[in-house]
């Protein structure tokens, strides 16, 4: 049977050898020692591929630990099932999600556009000044001599 090191596993899913020691202080990975050296098993491969998926789309590593449990007490079948209905579940949170995300970013972009249409107008202050110089001006123009 195969086994991987924690280097060849690391670079495989480009996580760091600390990620994978932190998924087996987690209980999620159960590698074996040869002396200091851990030895992952083609089992630990595949569940690190579905650590790292069920992290991807937002799962929390209990969430990702009940999954992986489910195989060893139950079965691949009853895993894929749960897997189906946590998919599901995670579909329509993110997707509300998603309609959250879609209405804030509307909002944010209706206030940008009040702000630079506001930014665009000439301030209260910008226009007094403009008045005053025109009015200095006119009045600090030489006068005609009587």
């Amino acid at each position: 049977m195969r086994s991987y090191s924690i280097g060849e596993l690391a670079k495989e899913f480009e996580v760091t050898p600390r990620a994978l020691r932190f998924y087996e202080d987690k209980d999620l990975l159960h590698p074996t020692r040869n002396g200091m050296h851990r030895v992952y098993s083609y089992k630990d491969r595949g569940r690190l591929q579905l650590i790292l998926q069920g992290k991807n789309i937002g799962f929390s590593l209990a969430e990702i630990r009940e999954l992986l449990d489910v195989y060893n007490l139950e079965g691949p079948r009853v895993q894929m099932e749960r897997m189906l209905e946590r998919y599901q579940a995670q579909v329509v949170k993110l997707e509300k999600q998603r309609s959250d995300i879609d209405g804030a970013l509307a909002q944010i972009k209706d206030h940008m556009k009040v702000i630079d249409d506001h930014l665009a107008k000439p301030s209260q202050e910008t226009l007094r000044q403009e008045r005053d110089r025109i009015f200095n001006s006119s009045n600090s123009a030489p006068k005609a001599a009587e």
